[in-house]
């Protein structure tokens, strides 16, 4: 029985006596063994790829100059797009414009071959009328003396 009555239910003086005694060994292993545990931890932490560190900060640096790099790409594609479409507006307006001026030069040309061939059609009809006159009065000359 004597060791039941060694053991005490309710705390007494030492037991803040441990608490500080712990707290101190906190205190020392803390300065001691785990800053330097933690020092390799963080450096750790830093130079690991993907979750963070340094290496995940070059990661996200490159994925942001490539985002902006086909950002950059892409208005200059379009840019390039845009000058080809005027270029061609342009190509299409100034052959249209020739074109139209070809129309009117073959429409004068047109025009001008009709009026020649209404001129002469009339002058082979005034030949014609005056050759039927001139065969009429010989035909009739002809009649008359025989």
């Amino acid at each position: 029985m004597h060791l039941i009555a060694a053991i005490q239910l309710f705390p007494d003086g030492t037991m803040f006596v441990h608490i500080a005694i712990i707290l101190v060994m906190i205190w020392i292993l803390n300065k001691t063994l785990f800053k330097p545990i933690n020092d390799v931890i963080a450096a750790r932490e830093k130079n690991k790829g993907h979750e963070g560190g340094e290496a995940g900060a070059i990661l996200e640096d490159v994925v942001a100059k490539e985002a902006a790099y086909a950002s950059e790409i892409r208005d200059i594609r379009n840019e390039g797009y845009q000058l080809i479409e005027q270029r061609h507006n342009a190509a299409v307006a100034a052959r249209n414009e020739a074109l139209s001026k070809v129309k009117e030069d073959a429409a004068g040309t047109l025009s001008a071959g009709r009026s020649e061939i209404e001129r002469q059609a009339n002058d082979a009809r005034r030949e014609i009328e005056t050759g039927a006159e001139k065969m009429a009065d010989h035909i009739t000359a002809t009649i008359l003396r025989g």
